[in-house]
């Protein structure tokens, strides 16, 4: 295996597993997604950590749960003392950038978990999602409009970034993240992109499925351009999104490959998304894969490609290393199962702050609001059981859910996503072993969250 790859994590927003052409979308025009998931390595159980978007970023960032650093949901922030991939990459003389949406806290140069204070050398970053014409932040400054399809504003950014490290040195690796602010509403695009979907009866999401015509062909620029500079041979570029389809459910032209619920929901539909790995010098020949596989895995996985070590080795770490199924090709079963976990965080609220208010307030405008309020609070106790909330755990084969309504008995669901992926069957009833060995499992792990959630991991 080559030594040192360069590294682009590419992730959209909002995409759901259905919304691209390889998935069979009626509608949506991929051409650039379609080839890499024809040409290198298609994930088709590829989950989302959370079902919301800032938890599963930071899972991307950190290898573990985000309820482990109190990052429940959208708006709430991670925590300074993560190590993050970006750490370690950089200690380990990579040169590190971040361009687009971040989530995870406040982008402004004195938030203590802005891109710079979480490893990235560089960042043109925004608090949370941006359509045309985006606000972003360069480096902490205040924020400036950028004119410009907003996917297409970062990959160029981007890719000057990658050329400054190259001129550099040309021993010099990068690791790079987009974070697009596609597809997620609401949607906005230029009229010609917008043209291509005027058989599309609604006008939101005719704009949805532009953005991610867009965002595809954005893709496809960075895909050129690491050719044209000769280093696409031997660049690791890893495409996933954060969470299920977020269109409405009734809408007649979403798609989402038939999955059970959407954005927000623990169900599949709510967590499978597309994801392609493209690294011709190691993907050598098409394949596909059905192990179940998930946002949490990137960290550990990037440090056993690349032989480092995290440096805080009793910190749990949620994900596994995907090296077997990336370079040997010989992975045919997940060696553990997949936590999720929708916090019960409305409680959290009564606690002080885990960063102080003024530190965590955002700068960068979106459509819905001038600026965001992260929040973050202690955990001074640690559940050991009525844990609450809604949680999966997730095998090779069944998927427990457990769904604790606020006042209310939980209610426990048993599925064979083998023989029922669309989770139409619930066998709780008459799998009371399966129920109660997932169920032990489950609640092992979420002591183990709650431990990491008091700070103890510090």
């Amino acid at each position: 295996m080559p030594s040192r790859p360069d590294v682009i994590l590419v992730m959209s927003d909002d995409q759901g597993w259905g919304e691209t052409g390889y998935n069979g979308h009626p509608y949506i025009k991929t051409p650039v997604l379609d080839e890499m998931a024809r040409t290198a390595l298609r994930f088709d159980r590829f989950y989302a950590a959370s079902p919301l978007c800032s938890p599963t970023r930071a899972s991307v960032m950190t290898g573990r749960h985000a309820n482990r650093s109190g990052a429940f949901a959208p708006n709430w922030s991670t925590r300074p003392e993560e190590i993050t991939i970006a750490h370690i990459l950089k200690r380990a003389g990579y040169r590190t950038g971040h361009f687009g949406k971040w989530h995870l806290g406040a982008v402004k140069k004195e938030s203590p978990v802005n891109p710079g204070r979480m490893g990235f050398d560089e960042y043109l970053s925004h608090d949370n999602f941006f359509e045309m014409d985006p606000a972003l932040s360069r480096n902490g400054a205040a924020p400036q409009v950028l004119p410009g399809e907003s996917s297409e504003v970062l990959v160029a950014e981007a890719l000057k970034f990658v050329r400054s490290v190259r001129a550099e040195s040309v021993a010099t690796p990068f690791f790079v993240v987009i974070w697009f602010g596609s597809p997620h509403a609401p949607y906005s695009a230029t009229d010609t992109d917008a043209a291509l979907y005027a058989d599309v009866p609604k006008p939101s999401v005719r704009l949805r499925f532009a953005e991610i015509t867009a965002m595809d062909r954005a893709i496809g620029t960075l895909r050129t351009e690491l050719r044209r500079l000769g280093v696409a041979e031997n660049t690791l570029l890893w495409f996933n999104s954060d969470n299920g389809v977020g269109v409405e459910p009734d809408d007649k032209v979403a798609f989402n490959g038939g999955w059970r619920g959407q954005k927000a929901d623990i169900y599949e539909g709510g967590l499978l998304v597309p994801a392609v790995i493209e690294w011709p010098a190691v993907i050598k020949q098409p394949r596909a894969t059905a192990v179940p596989c998930v946002t949490s895995d990137i960290f550990p996985t990037l440090l056993d490609l690349l032989q480092l070590k995290a440096p805080d080795p009793q910190r749990p770490i949620d994900g596994i290393s995907l090296r077997p199924l990336i370079v040997d090709d010989t992975m045919r079963e997940r060696s553990s199962p997949i936590g999720f976990w929708k916090y019960p965080a409305a409680a959290e609220r009564k606690y002080p702050r885990w960063i102080d208010a003024e530190l965590s307030r955002g700068t960068t405008p979106t459509t819905k609001t001038a600026a965001i309020d992260f929040m973050n609070h202690r955990h001074p106790v640690a559940k050991t059981e009525n844990f609450g909330g809604e949680a999966a755990w997730t095998d090779n084969r069944y998927k427990l859910i457990v769904i604790t309504p606020a006042n209310a008995a939980a209610r426990t669901e048993l599925y064979d996503l083998i023989a029922d992926p669309h989770e139409q069957h619930n066998l709780a009833p008459s799998q009371s072993a399966v129920v109660e060995s997932m169920t032990a499992q489950l609640e092992d792990w979420q002591r183990s969250v709650e431990r990491s959630l008091t700070g103890a991991d510090y």
